[in-house]
């Protein structure tokens, strides 16, 4: 780790890197709790067709992860990916605030996706080769946080701005570029890359299963079966409204959700650096299945804000100790293709669990929605279970 002038106790990359999502998740989280909400209002289509606006969006745009983390390890670069994929999300705002139909927004969120897909990888990257070893969790966490932090400030815009342009999405839409803007201008002047140069290693990467260990396959299977019950959280938004929550205070709901997911997100990894990672992901998947349990009998608005609250805790203890996790699994010359096959597995299942969560709130109930959700999470939990007892016995041999 050669970037070592400090912030905030961690290195300029780090810091930056946090100040980046900040940014862009104000931008982004304007926008996100009142696009399901702009297609049922607006645009007026039923849930199953905004479960497949959200899934392809995410998971066609998922496919480039592992790719642009193979690429990234190939060439050495890490800002510059980063850079592209970040710019990219921000184009789609104007393609969003001018759409006619839900092809068009569709459209707009496939390519904030195909930014995220490109940038994800090099990012988490650039964050674990600026990061002591030792405290990989907070460093991750921290990101997370601020990250989060710009999701919390994005919704608090989005509710005055509601009330300010009498419900009037499109203004929104706009506004959100700003600060969208101000995250790649903070990438291209003050992100270094702190990767050598891909010829002195002995081995360019490759994308192939050859390069992990049985610890990283075993997680990716994982992180997969999680993935299909984890549907987009506009499913919760979505539930919000249907229990009474008012429109202009779906945001605030949201803000709520975020400043939690914050405030938990640095001790979560503090926690996770010295009592084990390992423990924090499996209580994160045995309360995500707790939780769409929540959410499938909660019938009153009150409810709503507690499970809100809760997920945010579950976001905390998840996000970013799974990546810091990874860190200490991932060979070092592989780091942004192990990332981005993370990412990619995670976004790609987004599909089918959206489709699924969509179908099943149509055809059967929304309830049935969120105990698909609790079904799959228990199950990870299990296999998680099963991971931690093989790598045990394999320490032992």
């Amino acid at each position: 780790m050669n970037d070592t002038k400090k912030f905030f106790g961690f290195g300029k990359n780090v810091t930056v890197a946090g100040l980046v999502s900040l940014f862009m998740d104000i931008s982004s989280e304007m926008i996100y709790p009142l696009v399901p909400l702009f297609l049922a209002n607006v645009i007026g289509i039923d849930k199953s067709l905004i479960g497949l606006v959200e899934g392809v969006a995410e998971s066609t745009a998922s496919l480039l992860k592992a790719f642009s983390g193979w690429f990234s390890d190939r060439t050495g670069n890490r800002k510059w990916w980063m850079a592209a994929g970040y710019g990219i999300s921000v184009l789609s705002r104007p393609f969003m605030a001018v759409a006619a139909g839900w092809h068009q927004v569709m459209g707009a969120r496939f390519i904030d996706r195909f930014g995220k897909g490109i940038r994800t990888a090099p990012r988490d990257t650039i964050i674990a080769e600026s990061a002591d070893r030792a405290y990989l969790g907070r460093a991750f966490s921290f990101h997370r946080s601020m990250d989060t932090l710009g999701a919390m400030l994005g919704p608090a815009l989005a509710f005055f701005l509601l009330r300010a342009f009498d419900n009037d999405y499109r203004k929104i839409f706009w506004i959100s570029t700003i600060p969208g803007a101000i995250a790649v201008l903070l990438i291209v002047f003050f992100i270094v890359e702190t990767r050598k140069s891909p010829h002195i290693h002995s081995e360019r990467p490759k994308l192939t299963w050859k390069q992990f260990n049985w610890q990283f396959r075993w997680f990716m299977v994982i992180a997969g079966v999680f993935a299909l019950g984890n549907s987009s959280d506009v499913f919760l938004i979505l539930k919000a409204q249907q229990v009474g929550v008012a429109t202009p205070m779906i945001p605030v709901v949201y803000l709520m959700f975020n400043l939690v997911y914050s405030v938990s997100a640095i001790p979560a990894g503090i926690a996770a650096d010295r009592f084990g990672k390992q423990r924090i992901i499996l209580g994160g998947f045995v309360l995500f299945a707790a939780l769409y349990w929540g959410f499938a009998v909660a019938s009153q608005k009150e409810a709503i804000w507690v499970l809100f609250g809760l997920y945010g805790i579950f976001m905390g203890l998840t996000e970013g100790i799974q990546k810091a996790f990874l860190a200490t699994i991932i060979p070092a010359d592989f780091k942004a293709t192990g990332f981005g096959v993370f990412n990619m597995v995670g976004g790609i299942a987004t599909l089918p669990a959206s489709l699924a969560a969509g179908w099943l709130w149509d055809k059967v109930s929304p309830a049935a929605t969120f105990y698909y959700g609790a079904v799959m999470a228990a199950l990870s939990a299990m296999l998680f279970g099963v991971f931690l007892s093989l790598g045990k016995n394999r320490h032992h041999v």
